[in-house]
């Protein structure tokens, strides 16, 4: 299995990634995800499990997620080399009253808990018109909208939300406390769909790790120094932004409160940074799935009415100053890129790239050729 350890890292920002790494290739849906699979089976996952982790990495990257998508495919391996994440996980029931329901993932990679909670909560949802479902003792789970929008396509409205490793200092604050944890909403009709996932930060923290990489300055407002100054050096960001100023602050204590508290899991700030943590145990992050079942509601033919109506209403606003830029919602910007993406194929940083020849090669795979 090859380590991320194994493979080159792109260098500090400012300097050149190195001719180490291989450029950038336009990787195929399916050639990505048939070796994520196979890497993650050959890390100890099952054949399921591996398949719905490979699938959903690269979902987020076809809709330009880039984040939280194929390259995190490393890092989760590493997680499972140094048994951070449990590649066969017992994930367990510890509480279940109907329509409410508690899980101990058993340390699993955080993509495995979170869609063995989904479906737990598409089905609670369906019996009880709502269901809540949160998960302990869990790891990264990559973009909240893998869960809303697996909910989303099974007919149901989907909220998910997750704890998060400090990163963001509240508002007038100088040290990092709450994490990015992000707020993701969808809902479906037909084939259109409202699909919200956000950071209760300025940006996520993935935004100024790679600013780092290329050397450039980060937009003003997304960061704070360590002495609580605006920063546009990367190198000098110390604390991010909460979304919005004290609103942003608020959002991430929901965040924290229905992710952490209620789950009784380890607070932000008491969580190890995703590759930075101690091996052998898992990070112990909590995530929390709501789902609602609009039969329980306005009916089924009603709320799809009602929702499409509102997305054709949102996009028929009449646009701004520019023209050229429609008025969109939650999604459609990631529709658009996966379409062009499913196409062409799925750009990859260096260190990506990297990462993804030596699975090619060592999976005996040939390694696409390089886009111009």
């Amino acid at each position: 299995m090859t380590h991320v350890h194994d493979v080159q890292h792109p260098t500090a920002a400012g300097e050149s990634a190195g001719s180490a790494a291989p450029a950038a290739p336009l990787l195929p849906a399916a050639t990505a995800v048939a070796l994520a699979e196979t890497a993650l089976t050959g890390a100890g996952l099952s054949a399921g499990d591996a398949g719905e982790v490979a699938k959903a990495l690269t979902e987020t990257s076809l809709r330009g997620i880039d984040t939280h998508g194929l390259r995190l495919l490393p890092q989760y391996l590493d997680e499972l080399a140094d048994k951070i994440a449990t590649a066969r996980p017992e994930i367990r029931t510890v509480r279940d009253s109907g329509a409410a329901v508690m899980l101990d993932a058993d340390g699993a990679l955080g993509v495995v808990a979170g869609l063995a909670a989904a479906r737990i909560a598409a089905e609670r949802a369906r019996s009880h018109g709502v269901a809540a479902v949160g998960v302990r003792n869990s790891n990264h789970f990559g973009a909240a909208s893998v869960y809303s929008r697996y909910l989303a396509q099974e007919g149901l409205v989907g909220i998910v939300t997750t704890s998060a490793a400090s990163r963001v200092a509240p508002f007038s604050g100088t040290e990092p406390l709450y994490g990015t944890n992000p707020l993701s909403f969808a809902a479906a009709v037909e084939d259109d769909e409202f699909a919200l996932d956000m950071a209760t930060s300025q940006v996520c923290f993935g935004e100024i790790k790679e600013r780092r990489k290329q050397g450039r300055a980060l937009d003003p407002g997304w960061a704070t120094d360590a002495e609580g100054r605006p920063a546009t050096d990367p190198e000098q960001a110390y604390a991010l932004s909460p979304l919005g100023g004290y609103k942003g602050q608020g959002l991430a204590m929901v965040a924290t409160l229905l992710g952490a508290v209620l789950t009784g899991s380890p607070a932000d700030w008491e969580l190890e940074h995703i590759g930075a943590s101690t091996p052998g145990r898992s990070r112990g992050i909590g995530h929390l799935i709501v789902c609602l079942d609009p039969a329980a509601f306005a009916g089924r033919q009603d709320f799809e009415a009602g929702l499409a109506g509102m997305l054709d209403t949102t996009r028929g606003t009449r646009p701004g100053a520019d023209a050229e830029q429609p008025v969109q919602v939650p999604g459609d910007p990631q529709r658009r890129i996966a379409a062009q993406r499913t196409e062409l194929g799925i750009p990859l940083d260096p260190h990506t790239a990297s990462a993804f020849a030596a699975l090619a090669a060592e999976q005996g795979v040939a390694w696409p050729e390089v886009s111009a």
